[in-house]
């Protein structure tokens, strides 16, 4: 069944997530799309909304194809997808140049997301990772495995959309994963929602200036945010 869109899609996603409700709990959105899913899922819940800025690193000819994502700090966590590198004949250095340009994206959105907003403290508490769909899996390994180093209590991923084999393999990843379809013969993530509209970096402010509280969570490394 299609989503109409981002808010709609976060609204079911937070019935999934109602036992979480009265919990101690952080959201994670992924920006930008992550964002207005998240949103919901925080009103929902209760629950303060925080960023986890994480990139996908795409092949230089086929950049919606993931060959790795990154997740910053101080020492970044890089996820790799050798079979899509292999495939793709990418080469270190090629592969090295994408990595330093989404850091570079990444330290960006950091400081227009972000700005002077204090970290939160995941320690011990349940941090749910919000996107609005996945593919490949790499963004979303990259966060987690980000996330671990902040020693959260356990880490749910959650989102409205994915196939079957990526949810399969991020079960390995985080400590429980809610996913409202898993269509057998996934395609783009797009494809499953009405409207699927490009958010802009206004888009993403006005939505974390609109909840309570806004700060972002810090990346496993001192001083320095995803």
């Amino acid at each position: 069944m299609p989503f109409a869109d981002r808010s709609e899609a976060g609204r079911r996603l937070a019935e999934a997530l109602n036992r979480f409700r009265g919990k101690d709990v952080v959201v994670l959105a992924l920006p930008r799309g992550g964002v207005p899913v998240a949103a919901e899922v925080a009103a929902y819940l209760k629950a303060p909304l925080d960023l986890l800025l994480v990139r996908k690193i795409g092949v230089p000819t086929q950049p919606e194809l993931a060959m790795g994502a990154v997740i910053d700090g101080d020492d970044p966590v890089i996820v790799r997808n050798d079979n899509v590198i292999r495939l793709a004949w990418v080469s270190a250095a090629e592969f090295d140049k994408s990595c330093q340009r989404e850091l570079a994206e990444i330290e960006r959105r950091r400081r227009l997301y972000v700005g002077d907003r204090h970290l939160v403290d995941l320690e011990g508490r349940i941090a749910i990772i919000v996107d609005d769909g996945i593919a490949t899996g790499a963004t979303v390994r990259a966060a987690i495995r980000g996330l671990r180093r902040r020693k959260p209590g356990s880490i749910v991923l959650a989102v409205p959309v994915a196939p079957p084999d990526t949810i399969e393999a991020l079960r390995k990843e985080a400590d429980d994963v809610i996913c409202l379809e898993e269509p057998e013969f996934f395609q783009a993530i797009g494809l499953y929602y009405r409207d699927f509209r490009q958010l802009r970096d206004q888009d993403v402010i006005a939505l974390l200036d609109s909840a309570r509280s806004p700060v972002i969570a810090e990346t496993p490394s001192a001083g320095k945010e995803p």
